[in-house]
């Protein structure tokens, strides 16, 4: 099973005095790139909602943002009826005004207004909690998706490939001959005098380096492993990768030994298909 590493996910959850909007954004990376930012209220719950998204996402540049929006008539901020009225009392003696341009006044003075730190309402923490562990499940199931159709892509290059590799297989016998033919053809030219059974065995130790029974195996035998993996019950794009290295050396060994026009172009094919499974598995998880 493929999983992607882009996705979104996104939550709005409504307290009694606060709405919640949770955001969760995704995009491929080498290991796991988080950036969380929440209000200074739950900043002390950032190290758990990092563990929580790294348990859930695993890898990727995930973006993570909570956002909080006042809606009751809570407020942390307190007017300092004492303190605001000594000010008062101190520029009234320095000035004769209305009382109400004295608070005006009073009220801009350091210490008038005092704000409490809140503290965290368990209670509504584990509400909040809950809340993105079901913004991770959709993010998840958008993971998911993306990743049906990465497999399905892979899938088809696969395939591409393996076709290609036949056409090579079936091709073979009439390199091999095309090759005889040209080093048989050389000597002619030379109109030198050959010892033929000398020329048969150096002629078949020639034909030997160019043979490609092996790298055509191993290739088969790649591209078979390749899509086990794809189908896995685990998304592991790290070693489909190092599969798909596998595959691009046997590909450029074929193409360095075929000493063949018609056989280079299906290798140029083959490592064609290549370069686009490379590319999709950067974003496969």
């Amino acid at each position: 099973m493929i999983v992607s590493m882009t996705g979104f996910g996104k939550s709005v959850l409504q307290l009694p005095s606060k709405k919640i909007t949770i955001e969760i954004k995704s995009l491929n990376s080498k290991n796991l790139d988080l950036n969380v930012r929440t209000p200074s209220l739950y900043r002390e719950k950032e190290l758990s909602i990092r563990k929580l998204i790294a348990s859930k996402l695993v890898r990727g540049k995930v973006d993570f943002n909570l956002y909080l929006e006042i809606t009751g008539e809570e407020t942390s901020s307190q007017i300092n009826k004492t303190v605001t009225k000594q000010y008062m009392k101190q520029l009234k003696d320095v000035v004769d005004g209305d009382p109400m341009e004295l608070l005006q006044m009073a009220i801009r003075m350091p210490d008038a207004v005092t704000t409490e730190r809140d503290e965290i309402d368990e209670t509504e923490w584990k509400i909040i909690e809950d809340e993105i562990k079901s913004t991770l499940d959709k993010i998840s199931e958008y993971r998911a998706s993306e990743g049906k159709a990465l497999e399905d892509d892979l899938q088809q290059r696969v395939n591409n490939i393996s076709s290609l590799l036949e056409e090579v297989i079936a091709m073979d016998p009439e390199r091999i001959e095309a090759v005889r033919e040209r080093l048989r053809k050389g000597v002619a030219e030379l109109k030198e005098k050959v010892d033929e059974n000398r020329f048969e065995q150096e002629l078949v130790y020639y034909i030997e380096k160019f043979d490609i029974t092996e790298e055509k195996v191993r290739l088969q035998n790649h591209l078979e492993y390749f899509t086990k993996s794809i189908n896995s019950p685990d998304s592991n794009g790290k070693k489909l990768g190092f599969i798909g290295q596998e595959m691009g050396r046997e590909i450029n060994t074929i193409g360095s030994k075929s000493n063949y026009a018609p056989m280079q172009k299906l290798v140029v094919q083959m490592k064609d298909e290549l370069e686009k499974i490379k590319e999709q598995l950067l974003n496969v998880l």
